[in-house]
């Protein structure tokens, strides 16, 4: 009798592999609020958020795979909570429908702390540039945005207009 009246509830033993199986389910699940951005392969939810909210920004279908890696693991180095960041920035356009075009707008109007989130997004992607001031890091150049939607007609240079080593020094 005593056995089945007991109501003692075991919690289940911890278990890495769930947590990387819910992860991947997450990030599949936040890259799929994009319809457009399911072709890029995730490690995580905070990497599909940041696919989905740069392709938005950026209004473009498709972003560099290789680059995409290469500035979400800069920003997540800059800043370790970019990842929830980008996943609550996510959430909140999509719940509210908020237009890409109004976004920033919208989040310094309401002093939201995911204000600085669509800057950092958008300086990444467009300037090839994370971080500012003595930490900055330039991570694209020539397959920067900025440089891409210009290319048919303009054409960055690829090397310094000085001295050999010019360009490694502060400008006075």
């Amino acid at each position: 009798m005593n056995e089945i009246h007991s109501t003692k509830q075991h919690s289940p033993p911890h278990q890495p592999q769930r947590r990387v199986v819910l992860a991947g389910l997450l990030g599949a699940y936040a890259a799929s609020l994009i319809p457009w951005a399911l072709s890029q392969p995730v490690a995580d939810a905070g990497q599909g958020a940041f696919l989905g909210v740069s392709a938005l920004l950026a209004g473009r279908q498709t972003l560099d795979g290789v680059q995409a890696k290469r500035l979400y693991d800069a920003l997540v180095a800059d800043d370790a909570g970019f990842p929830a960041a980008a996943q609550a920035l996510l959430k909140l356009i999509n719940e509210r429908k908020i237009d890409p075009l109004e976004l920033q707008q919208v989040l310094d109007t309401e002093k939201s702390p995911l204000a600085p989130i669509p800057r950092k997004v958008v300086s990444a992607w467009f300037m090839g540039i994370v971080g500012s001031g003595e930490t900055a890091r330039a991570l694209a150049y020539e397959t920067a945005l900025n440089a891409q939607i210009v290319q048919d007609v303009l054409k960055p240079p690829t090397y310094a207009y000085g001295a050999y080593g010019s360009w490694a020094k502060k400008p006075s």
